[in-house]
């Protein structure tokens, strides 16, 4: 039951991660590389990005982030998004020029921008997904909870501001 618990708290962001994954191999495609060498590249990218995107889920769920913020967010994918180019490259690149040292680096600042695109979908998925789930997860349900509340919150700051 558990298991299935934290499944259902990981689909939203692996399928995120898969869709962003993919639509890389959309972009190798469109830059010239031939059919199987996007759809190796698409692959490549959306595993460990969809397998990342499912542990944020999973640690959101338990309490290791809370709905919007963005800091450990950030830095969580300061790690993944590297790691997931750097299998990437591995596996369907022609290999990094200037060394891994220099190509972790540059992705790690790139990871940011892909912090904050993950983040806002997640944000907007999340909550619809854990209304359907909540009645046979309690995980879901107390996440839902907290989402609940921090969008409270938010319409009260937003209130007093007016």
């Amino acid at each position: 039951m558990i298991g299935r618990h934290s499944f259902e708290l990981a689909l939203p962001g692996a399928s995120i991660g898969a869709v962003a994954g993919a639509m890389a191999g959309g972009l190798t495609l469109l830059a010239g590389q031939p059919t199987g060498m996007a759809a190796l590249s698409a692959l490549a990218l959306a595993a460990p990005l969809a397998l990342f995107g499912g542990m944020y889920g999973v640690l959101l769920g338990h309490g290791v982030f809370r709905p919007g913020t963005f800091g450990p967010v950030g830095l969580y994918w300061m790690a993944a998004f590297p790691l997931s180019r750097l299998l990437q490259e591995s596996v369907a690149g022609i290999g990094m020029a200037d060394g891994v040292p220099l190509f972790l680096a540059y992705q790690a600042m790139i990871s940011l921008g892909f912090a904050i695109g993950f983040l806002w979908m997640h944000e907007r998925l999340m909550p619809h997904w854990l209304v359907r789930v909540a009645g046979g997860n309690p995980v879901a349900s107390e996440l839902l909870e907290q989402y609940v509340r921090y969008a409270q919150m938010m319409q009260t700051r937003k209130g007093a501001r007016r």
